[in-house]
Parts: C-alpha cells; structure tokens; sequence
C-alpha cells in the first residue's frame, strides 16, 4: 500500500495510513461517550426527576440512533477524514462545511476537558476516602491531557487499540456492577418507590429540561466518522463499528439509570460529580468500588483520547483544505498523524479544563454537538436527492428515509428548547460566536479556498464545482 498520493505534476504529499478495523471504530465511538454513563447524564435527573431522567435517556437514544444511521450511509460513501465537515465539503457548500467542521472541533475539544476536569474530580474523591482531602487536581488534569496528546502523536493505530482495551474494561465494569446488585450483593436494596410517590417533581417542564443532559449518554458517537480515512474498509467498518456502538450505549445507559436510581436518592443523584461509583460506595462492596473506580478512570481516559483523535482530523482536514492555514494539513513524516492539529489544540483543552466549569464545559459541548445534528438532517436529504439510490455506489443505506432524518430534526429542536431553558445565555453566546467565526471567513479566508479541488469522490459533480 502506497502511503503518499502524487498526482501529476504536483509534489508526493503524505497521507494517513489505513490501519483500523470494525473494533477500532466501535472503541473510537463508544469510547468516546461511555463516560457519559459515568458523569454528566445524572444532571438531568436533577432538572426532573428519576422519570425524567429515563424519558431522557431513551429519548435522547432515539436521535442518537437517527444520527448514526445517517452517518452510516454518508461516512461510508463519503470516506474521508473530517467526517461531517467531509460530508459537508461535498454535498452543500464552502461556509456550511467551515461551520460543521468548527462544530466539531470545539464539541471534542470541550469534551475533552471535561473529560479531564472529571479525572481530577475523581482523585480529589477517592484521596479524601483516604483521609488526604484537598488534593490539587490541576497537575492530573495537565498530566492527562498531555499523556493522551502524546499518544495520538505516535500513531492512531496504537491510540485506538489503547482506547479498545479501557473501553472494554470500563463497559464490563457497568455489567458487573448491575449483575452484583441485581442478585442481592448489595448492602443496600434497590429501592425505586420515588418512582410512585413522587415521579415528576417539576412536570413535564422538567422531562423537557432533563433532555440536555440525557445527550450526555451518547455524546461523540458520530465521532466514528472522524477515522473514515484510516480504516481498511470504510464501506465495512463504519457501518459495523457505529451501529454496534450505538447499540452497546443503549444498553449501558439503560443499565446505568436502573441502577442509579435503585441505589442514590434522586436529589442527590441529580448533583453527583460520579454517580456509578457513588452507586458502587453505597453497595458497601470493596471490590465493586474498586472496579467502579477503574471503569471512572478508564471511560475519562478513553474519551479524552478518542477525542484528541477526532478534534485534530477535523482541524487537519480544514487545513489541508485551506479553510484553515495549510501549515495545520501536515502529516507527521514516520508516524502519520496530523501532528500539527494536536499539538495546536492541546493549550485550547488546557485553559477549558482548568478554567472553566465543568456544567459549562459539558452545555459548550452539548450546543456544539446539537448545532452539528441539525446539519446533518439538511445534509441528508440533499445527500439523497443530488445522489438518489443507485446513481453511486454505497456503503449502507439506512431505513425509513425521511423517517429518521425528520425525528432527528424534531428532536434536535426540542434539545435545543431545554437547553435554553437552562442555559439561554450561554446558547445565545454560543449562537454569536460561530456567527462572528462565519463572518471571518467569509471575508478574510475564503479566498484561499480551492473550491474545484475538494470534490474528490469519484461521484458526478454537482452544480458549483
């Protein structure tokens, strides 16, 4: 296999290396959100109740499972790096893509520090279980992000197998946990009475409100796109790896909820810093702490790297398309990575995770991924009609279409409507920023844009090209 690309007259420039397989994908992908089960998901138990929290949970499954069927049938025909900003580049347009690919980037790069704001939270934790309280979280935050960084530096090949492996952990640690407490090895029984007596605290205002944090279950799942350059069979591996991944969130979350709300009253699972290993604490099971530890530790650590992985490609890929300055669309000459993109975005993830808090990290996040959703409704019906079924070949076609692609984009809108009613601010200051940024490039950097050269699938071209 060749690993430089050199088209007539024009200098071999490096590419990525095609290295990965279906399990790659499905560790990049559930790697990514699983610590969603861990942290972050309890919030909305807080907004509404223990019911609004399960509504939520499958709710939010239900567009989560409309996104990776959409991203199945485009990433698999669209096999670039970039995913959705790839997506974007091809079917609608320069400014649409500028956008997508800018969702993206801060939505991983957000994630990414509050994956590591979590390991410090953590530590600080279980350091005052020990009797050693006020531990300085700062330097493990640091320490995370730059060991991760490092490791996608050296190669994707081994930051995915490193991601499979604690990803694996991590999900087994949930099943385990659920399996111990379902056949009595807790000390404390589960106990959902708050379900009868009191299921809708707030009403239906507080299901709603509860949906903005029932995204943070499946959270980065379309991040399986990110990696459709350096798979050995997109037209396989993606649809493989993403619908297994989607699948094994659903069951996880459904299990984390069971067991969370059996075990922790709801008024303090709704504020909990880590709410599966408080659940393991109140089993009174050493072992289980343990494990629930271990699976904390892991599913942060997994998605903090898995994110390095797919904010740098989405970068790269708008560097190497001059939508960004082309010093940023270098590939690393013996490890073949994106190295300039990593490197650029670690301080970015640094001032976030030791700055900023971690509900705001999560809603910056979480406003970032929807904005990148409701793209992918119009991306999908454009997609369809410019290249209707049987005029390309492709990977996987999913079901139902318009079906999904409708729900996804009601349910993107009611997302957005809880999101405002507890952080209007900050989705209206989210809302100027990304405007302020398409204003920058319309008028500062789309000149260096070479519109011709994106459309690199061997596909009719549309009109504009």
């Amino acid at each position: 296999m060749s690993n430089t690309n050199a088209n007539a007259g024009q200098p071999a420039r490096l590419q990525l290396l095609r290295v990965l397989g279906p399990a790659h994908i499905w560790a990049l992908g559930v790697g990514i959100v699983l610590v969603g089960e861990y942290m972050g998901w309890n919030f909305s138990v807080g907004k509404g109740g223990m019911i609004a929290g399960l509504v939520a949970c499958w709710v939010a499954g239900l567009l989560y499972t409309c996104v990776a069927m959409i991203d199945s049938e485009v990433t698999s025909t669209v096999a670039a790096a970039g995913g959705q900003y790839a997506q974007a580049k091809h079917i609608v347009g320069p400014l649409m893509a500028f956008n997508v690919g800018l969702f993206l980037v801060m939505a991983y790069t957000m994630l990414e520090a509050g994956n590591a704001i979590t390991i410090g939270f953590l530590l600080d934790t279980v350091a005052g279980l020990q009797g050693h309280s006020g531990l300085n979280q700062q330097p493990f935050i640091v320490l995370a992000i730059m060991f991760l960084a490092w490791l996608n530096y050296r190669g994707v090949l081994a930051t995915l197998t490193f991601n499979l492996v604690i990803t694996a952990i991590a999900f087994l640690a949930i099943i385990t946990l659920f399996l111990v407490v379902q056949m009595g090895g807790s000390a404390v029984p589960l106990d959902f009475s708050a379900v009868t007596t009191d299921p809708m605290p707030y009403g239906w205002v507080g299901i709603i409100a509860a949906l903005h944090f029932g995204l943070w279950f499946y959270l980065g799942i379309e991040g399986t796109c990110q990696a459709a350059e350096e798979v050995r069979s997109p037209a396989r591996s993606l649809p493989y790896g993403t619908m297994a991944g989607i699948m094994t969130l659903l069951i996880a979350a459904t299990m984390t909820w069971y067991v969370c709300s059996g075990l922790i009253p709801w008024e303090y699972l709704g504020q909990a810093g880590t709410p599966l290993f408080d659940a393991a604490r109140v089993t009174g099971n050493s072992g289980l702490m343990v494990l629930l530890f271990v699976g904390t530790m892991f599913s942060t650590l997994a998605s903090a790297n898995g994110c390095i992985n797919d904010a740098s490609r989405a970068w790269f890929s708008m560097g190497r398309d001059r939508y960004l300055p082309i010093w940023f669309g270098a590939v690393h000459p013996v490890y073949r990575t994106p190295y300039r993109s990593i490197v650029f975005l670690v301080p970015i993830a640094l001032i976030f995770a030791l700055g900023a808090p971690l509900d705001q990290v999560v809603t910056f996040s979480i406003l970032s991924g929807l904005l990148g959703y409701t793209f992918m409704t119009f991306n999908m019906v454009m997609f369809r009609n410019k290249w209707p079924l049987g005029s390309i070949k492709r990977g996987y076609v999913h079901p139902f279409h318009p079906l999904p692609t409708i729900v996804l984009l009601l349910l993107c809108g009611t997302a957005y409507f809880a999101v405002f009613l507890g952080y209007g601010t900050q989705l209206i200051a989210m809302t100027g920023f990304y405007i302020v940024a398409s204003l920058w490039f319309h008028f500062r950097r789309y000149r260096y844009v070479r519109r011709g050269d994106q459309f690199t699938m061997p596909w009719p071209r549309p009109e504009g090209y």
